[in-house]
């Protein structure tokens, strides 16, 4: 097929480029920032989930693949690593209750003691999903952008997309900082930029920016096994001796952050034995892109000249929805797993 250019170099963009490289086609990909994952990839929380959750829309057919999917990119890219911890989980009262999905499992004080023997006085019962995994999600992005980069796509940073090129009722590129850039296909996976370069679907997408904020925090290694879910905080080990630690968001001053900062790593130190020595090493918020109706992935004009790909949880969804739309685009038939995403009036 001819050259397609991505706008957006997050785990989503990177994705679609490199199903696209590996599959013989001519693609740049553009990313406003300084290097790869430096928006609200670089700041997720990065819970790989195949089951349990929310999966609103068209992301309701796409779970039964995510998990073959990660398995297939740890083949392909040696330097993906995949942590296949699990998770533990928890309503948000005991009253509440919580039923246990496909692959999922109730479980009492002993089998938690077992999956987290430095958890204090757990709460009981507790979902188990052993298929659940987390991942670190800029070194994702760098081994898929080098996979990408090694069967022949260009990939340029510092490139801020001001527009999309249009002649004759036809998209022909994008207008950017650095000049125009070509292309019989232009993919936007920009996040909640999306809207402000495709105006005709602006009020169809709906994307809200979603804030959430994460802290980095210095832990015994192994504190934490799997990943964590109660109703006052989410953890998980990203890393030998990294926590990643879900800071209830907070509007107002930097200080009400930074104490709402201090109040999550009480609450970690309290619940986990041996943790005392824990101590952030710092947080931020991002803004994530939530579009109102699940997953918004399709050809956004009816010449095929704009496709759109933007969802939540981009880092469960995005090796498969790369594999996905790399097939659409260069067989040109739509792929039945994408019916319930495509933009509204597509």
């Amino acid at each position: 097929m001819s050259a397609v250019v991505v706008v957006g170099a997050g785990i989503v963009g990177s994705s679609v480029a490199y199903h696209l490289a590996r599959r013989g086609v001519t693609v740049t990909l553009l990313e406003q920032g300084p290097g790869p994952a430096t928006g609200v990839t670089g700041d997720s929380f990065a819970w790989i989930r195949s089951s349990g959750g929310h999966w609103p829309g068209g992301a309701q057919d796409l779970r039964e693949y995510v998990r073959a999917d990660y398995r297939r990119l740890e083949g392909e890219l040696p330097e993906v690593s995949v942590r296949w911890t699990g998770s533990l989980s928890w309503a948000d009262s005991p009253a509440q209750g919580q039923r246990p999905g496909p692959g999922q499992f109730r479980i009492g004080r002993s089998d938690i003691a077992a999956l987290e023997p430095n958890l204090r006085d757990p709460l009981t019962p507790a979902i188990h999903t052993p298929s659940d995994a987390g991942v670190e999600p800029t070194a994702m992005t760098h081994a898929l952008i080098t996979a990408a980069k090694a069967h022949g796509a260009i990939v340029l940073h510092n490139t801020a997309v001001t527009s999309l090129q249009v002649a004759g009722g036809r998209v022909e590129g994008v207008l950017t900082s650095t000049g125009l850039h070509a292309a019989a296909t232009v993919v936007l996976a920009a996040g909640t930029n999306v809207p402000t370069l495709c105006v005709p679907l602006a009020a169809d997408l709906a994307i809200a920016a979603s804030p959430a904020t994460l802290a980095r925090v210095t832990a015994p290694p192994g504190l934490v096994k799997t990943i964590v879910a109660r109703p006052d905080f989410e953890v998980r080990e990203v890393r030998d001796g990294e926590l990643l630690l879900v800071v209830p968001h907070v509007e107002g001053s930097a200080a009400a952050l930074a104490q709402a900062a201090q109040d999550a790593l009480q609450q970690l130190k309290e619940a986990f034995q041996g943790s005392d020595q824990c101590s952030l090493l710092g947080y931020r918020t991002a803004r994530r892109p939530m579009p109102a109706h699940g997953p918004v992935i399709g050809y956004a004009t009816h010449d095929r000249s704009v496709y759109v790909a933007v969802m939540h949880s981009a880092i469960t969804l995005a090796p498969t929805v790369g594999r996905l739309i790399a097939d659409e685009l260069v067989t040109g038939r739509p792929v039945p797993e994408l019916k319930r995403c495509r933009p509204r009036g597509h």
